[in-house]
């Protein structure tokens, strides 16, 4: 098969897959099948001809609007695709037809539905991130080769994963109970949903990429809180979609973790 056709393919999977996570993201944080019925205009509710459904072309042919009751079509979904798309590319052109870039397309397609779904609701969806949690645990011998224990670094991941923030949620639930705040009133200080987001990142990526992971979330994190309190009016306790910024910062580990974490290792010299 000629290489610009399989390229063709890859780009046109990947925008197929992101129409489809178009669907996840509208009806799993409503609880709705993501099977059936068949999408439909959330306006008018009439069904989505196929010649309507093409990735990304359908939106430029309509202009972003219904067929039927000339509604606009949420920008949200090209974009999806479109980025589903590119993301698909940039694998393929870090992995070639490799086992590693059919895994990681899945991940990285996860991972994009969460972000959107944790920018618009602040939720991450048990349908999902458990999934994901499996999905990295049973792969991990796929991702075998002579400088690592994928399947041991996918258990370690994944447990790392959901202790790290436990820990740090526990923590912070015990100074306001020492500062005897009614527990009534404690808060957490991060989500259970990113719990099992951090529990999928570390068994698809394994526990030196979840501690990149971890470490840029929470940067990018912090940059954007202290911005929306400076120019946004938001408060110190107000409420941020951290899965957003995790899975951002997973998504660049996929592309750059193993050198940078190389290279920072190399800062602290041989282990001794």
């Amino acid at each position: 098969m000629p290489y610009g056709i399989v390229w063709v393919f890859v780009i046109g999977a990947g925008a197929c897959v992101g129409s489809f996570l178009n669907v996840c993201i509208h009806r799993l944080p409503k609880r709705l099948s993501i099977v059936h019925p068949r999408s439909a205009c959330p306006a008018c509710g009439r069904p989505i001809s196929w010649h309507d459904n093409v990735p990304v072309l359908s939106y430029i042919v309509l202009r972003g609007r219904c067929r039927h009751c000339r509604a606009t079509i949420p920008p949200q979904y090209p974009l999806v695709e479109t980025s589903t798309a590119l993301l698909f590319a940039l694998l393929f052109a870090k992995n070639g037809p490799t086992p590693a870039f059919v895994l990681q397309a899945l991940f990285s397609s996860a991972l994009v539905a969460l972000i959107v779904i944790d920018a618009r609701h602040q939720i991450l969806p048990n349908a999902i991130t458990l999934p994901g949690i499996a999905f990295g645990l049973l792969t991990s011998p796929l991702r075998a080769d002579a400088a690592s224990r994928p399947v041991r670094d996918a258990l370690w991941g994944s447990v790392l994963g959901y202790a790290i923030p436990f820990t740090i949620n526990a923590c912070y639930l015990l100074w306001q109970k020492a500062r005897g705040v009614p527990k009534e009133e404690r808060e957490d200080g991060i989500g259970m949903g990113d719990f099992k987001l951090l529990a999928m990142i570390g068994a698809c990526l394994g526990p030196k990429l979840l501690l990149f992971t971890l470490f840029f979330g929470a940067i990018s994190g912090a940059m954007f809180g202290v911005s929306m309190i400076l120019f946004r009016g938001y408060r110190w306790k107000s409420r941020l979609p951290y899965g957003v910024f995790l899975g951002g910062s997973a998504l660049l580990a996929l592309f750059v973790g193993e050198p940078w974490v190389g290279w920072y290792a190399g800062l602290l010299g041989p282990a001794r």
